[in-house]
């Protein structure tokens, strides 16, 4: 047994978790921890509240006990609530029901999965979080199927700007749950298409394989901040979505953050959430910024895309954002900080599921020769990490830049370099994604106009990201940021932006056949 005091509570509140399975630990214990402390933070006085966690059937199950003072909740959206009168502390055999005590009890019955849970609620003021993180735990995790995409389809738009009370969704980034789930996160962007202002990042779930969309949900609202850069990875350990994303002042620029006019609580701050629900929730967001952005950093952006979890070798597990930042001037410069040459590409990761974090390797030349930019990342076949980056006008030709970790991100083998076979690709972010087995291509994605963002493609390097060919064209229209997933065995997904009046019209999602993806010349489709 475990006792976790809560902090910020205006009575002190105790929390009593019973061990949870190996699978799942520390991850399920910290995730409930922090939603009740979330909650509790928001309430009044409230009694001592006693969680029990166990597994049975191959679900979890969590209780949550009180003195009975609480009131009786009714129906909330998304659940059904009814009275149960087998309720019992399944921690302890023999416990007394609901009579005993004045413990009242609920059946929670999720809509999307059909599980059953007990629980005893708090009070309305608890209601919520309690319910999201029951509804995580009781969602089984070893027993998940695939799903399969309908017969004949080629292509979806998950979001349509001006749709949803958005007047842009821009940033994608996606991908593919154990459950075979495909999931397209990006920015909603209120005030219009730039970079600052009120921002919300959110999400919407594909259940067959990116060609019909569950409804949008806001996974963390700016609340007229902005937030951001999604870099979403499944952690291959328990399944769980881990959710990186970056935040500042919604008042602020990205040039006045460069140029050190705002203070570190306007500034750029890091946040982590968790899903084990395969994407239906996600804790709040959690400030890591301390963990992981050093002093004299200005700027900051994960990703945006998909991250990493390396699933071979020493490092099995690990989680890998790859990562921007733009660094002060030297003392006694004259520059301001918003010169291109201070960006800079970082990594950082984590070994214990998105519990703490860690800065791996760091490129702080700002020499204004190679200035990474925007990063995406994989897990090559011989275990070593691919690092690629957009190059933010920096004087060497070329406009992507690459380097390699042999230590799982912690160091580089060498500096970023120009990658001259993705000279095609103009200023801009891109993606790569590394197909499995001991042969199986790197895939990047990107547009490949090296002047415009238009005619998004995919280029497939079958030797470890040293040379890249480009194997077909998905459109001459115009298009910009993209992200890579692979949807299943024989399938892989890009969720792009793309327009015809406007490059940031819509985020397409586009099915594209792994054996359809040649090693030789161009090939439009």
């Amino acid at each position: 047994m475990e006792t976790a005091r809560l902090a910020g509570a205006r009575v002190e509140q105790t929390i009593r978790v019973r061990q949870a399975p190996p699978a799942v630990g520390a991850a399920a214990y910290r995730i409930v921890q922090e939603a009740l402390t979330n909650a509790v933070r928001h309430a009044g006085p409230e009694p001592a509240v006693h969680v029990g966690l166990h597994e049975e059937q191959g679900a979890l199950r969590l209780s949550v006990t009180d003195d009975g003072t609480g009131p009786t909740p009714g129906d909330t959206p998304g659940f059904g609530l009814v009275e149960d009168p087998r309720q019992q502390d399944p921690g302890q055999a023999g416990s007394p029901g609901p009579g005993a005590a004045g413990h009242g009890g609920l059946r929670v019955r999720s809509g999307d999965s059909g599980n059953h849970g007990r629980v005893t609620l708090l009070s309305t003021a608890l209601l919520s979080p309690v319910l999201l993180v029951t509804l995580a735990l009781l969602t089984p995790h070893a027993t998940a199927t695939r799903t399969s995409a309908a017969t004949g389809c080629t292509s979806s738009v998950p979001y349509v700007s001006g749709e949803g009370g958005y007047d842009t969704y821009r940033i994608p980034a996606t991908v593919t749950t154990r459950r075979g789930t495909v999931l397209a996160f990006a920015e909603g962007r209120y005030d219009g298409a730039a970079d600052s202002g009120h921002i919300d990042v959110v999400l919407r779930r594909s259940q067959d394989g990116g060609c019909t969309w569950g409804p949008s949900r806001v996974v963390a609202a700016g609340d007229g901040n902005t937030r951001g850069n999604p870099a979403p990875v499944v952690d291959p350990r328990t399944g769980a979505i881990v959710l990186v994303t970056s935040c500042n002042s919604g008042a602020v620029t990205e040039a006045q953050i460069m140029r050190g006019e705002v203070t570190p609580e306007r500034g750029r701050r890091v946040f982590v959430q968790h899903s084990l629900d395969d994407g239906r929730h996600f804790t709040a967001p959690r400030d890591i910024t301390a963990q992981v952005k050093r002093p004299e950093w200005r700027w900051y952006a994960t990703g945006p895309g998909h991250a990493l979890a390396l699933t071979h070798g020493p490092h099995a597990g690990r989680l890998v954002v790859p990562a921007d930042h733009s660094a002060a001037p030297p003392a006694g410069s004259s520059d301001t900080g918003q010169e291109a040459k201070y960006y800079g590409g970082h990594a950082i990761y984590s070994d214990d599921g998105g519990q703490s974090w860690h800065i791996g390797f760091v490129d702080g030349s700002h020499d204004g020769e190679d200035n990474a930019n925007e990063s995406t990342a994989a897990e090559l076949p011989d275990g070593r990490l691919y690092f690629g980056a957009r190059d933010q006008n920096g004087t060497s030709a070329g406009n992507r830049l690459d380097t390699y970790s042999g230590d799982g991100g912690r160091t580089l083998e060498r500096p970023y370099a120009v990658q001259p076979t993705l000279d095609d690709v103009p200023v801009v972010e891109g993606s790569v994604l590394q197909l499995p087995g001991p042969d199986g291509p790197l895939l990047f994605s990107g547009p490949s106009v090296p002047n415009a963002r238009r005619s998004m493609a995919i280029w497939r390097s079958t030797d470890a990201g040293e040379t890249f060919t480009k194997a077909l064209t998905l459109s001459t229209r115009k298009a910009a940021y993209s992200d890579l997933t692979q949807v299943d065995g024989d399938t892989v997904g890009v969720l792009y932006e793309t327009g015809d009046s406007g490059t940031y019209d819509t985020i397409e999602f586009r099915r594209l056949p792994i054996d359809g993806l040649p090693d030789g010349l161009p090939d439009d489709i």
